[in-house]
């Protein structure tokens, strides 16, 4: 609830495969009112937003393209799910006052120019506002890594790896921008991929600067395996002899230390070996005084009706975000990430 005790009142960012999965939440959510949606397509325009997240009745809310209709209803926060960020976008509302949660490539906003951060922190003085980025892995995961490390006397690296077939992860554009399908030895491919996967350095940043450990430098490292026959994941396609494992990190130094380590261990199709076994989960690991491991499992709950296990993985991109609006929006303004917030919850199902 806001201060004055009534529900924060939010609007939804698009409603892709993560998108309908936060507005879902926000319509079952008694501390939260949807008061608008947008929608990029032009077939959403007009929808419902039951209609675009399954919700059994309808809310009366209808998708929208028009920003500045959207921005005019005052909303407290906004939930922004586009797969890339726009930071047109992100001013407008933070300049209007409309706090934003994101899971769209955002953590710090180190990926950023400096002139479009800065463009970023001006709308936040401007319009009192507060932009925080989260999602399952960079965000959750980190967090983890974090708490991890509260058990420790000392710290040494926190090391967080995302091992999983990515088969079930139906975007078969951000799995080709990761390098899959493609010839392993196309020039330049792991320099593509270090920037499509730069999120991850902030996310590593992040952790560092939560330990108390100042960075020289963070660094990438990247390892391609080609697939030993065809693979056809329906969505996609994946060649023999085109890239089917991704296994790298982006790593940040102290010194000639590596600190923070935040990576993948991906593949997909059945065709490939990877350098090192897929844990089917998300690996958290904290060396130092003593050693911490654990590895969380994002698993179908008991009464699961889809037929497919990848709106799983996107609940677990969207709910790390939408569940700190009430945070967020009760934060001071500015960037802040998950090591400026107080524990982020669910909510009682009952």
């Amino acid at each position: 609830m806001t201060a004055a005790g009534k529900p924060i009142r939010v609007i939804q960012w698009t409603t892709g495969n993560i998108g309908r999965r936060s507005l879902h939440a926000i319509i079952g959510r008694d501390d939260m009112e949807l008061v608008g949606v947008y929608a990029y397509s032009a077939d959403k325009v007009g929808v419902d937003a039951a209609d675009l997240a399954g919700w059994p009745e309808p809310t009366g809310i209808k998708a929208t393209n028009d920003i500045d209709a959207l921005i005019a209803l005052k909303p407290d926060a906004c939930c922004y799910n586009p797969i890339w960020p726009s930071v047109d976008e992100l001013v407008a509302l933070l300049e209007a006052g409309v706090n934003v949660c994101s899971t769209a490539a955002w953590i710090t906003g180190g990926k950023q120019t400096p002139e479009d951060l800065e463009r970023i922190q001006k709308a936040c003085q401007a319009g009192n506002s507060t932009i925080f980025g989260s999602g399952a892995h960079p965000g959750l995961t980190n967090m983890m890594g974090m708490v991890l490390s509260s058990a420790c006397e000392s710290v040494d690296e926190i090391r967080i790896t995302e091992s999983v077939d990515c088969g079930v992860y139906e975007s078969a554009g951000t799995m080709a921008a990761m390098g899959f399908g493609q010839d392993p030895e196309t020039p330049g491919l792991a320099e593509s991929v270090r920037r499509e996967s730069e999120v991850f350095a902030e996310s590593a940043a992040m952790m560092a600067d939560a330990v108390g450990a100042e960075l020289d430098r963070i660094t990438f490292d990247v390892q391609f395996t080609a697939a030993t026959d065809d693979s056809d994941l329906g969505f996609m396609q994946i060649p023999k002899g085109t890239v089917a494992s991704v296994f790298g990190y982006h790593r940040g130094w102290v010194g000639d230390k590596n600190v923070v380590s935040v990576g993948f261990n991906w593949i997909m199709g059945n065709h490939v070996t990877p350098p090192k076994p897929v844990a089917h989960g998300h690996v958290i690991q904290v060396f130092g005084v003593p050693n911490m491991r654990t590895v969380v499992y994002c698993l179908p709950s008991k009464d699961w009706s889809e037929v497919s296990l990848n709106g799983l993985g996107m609940i677990y991109t969207a709910l790390p975000v939408t569940n700190a609006v009430p945070a967020v929006v009760a934060a001071p303004p500015g960037i802040l990430t998950l090591k400026d917030l107080p524990p982020i919850t669910g909510r009682f199902a009952g």
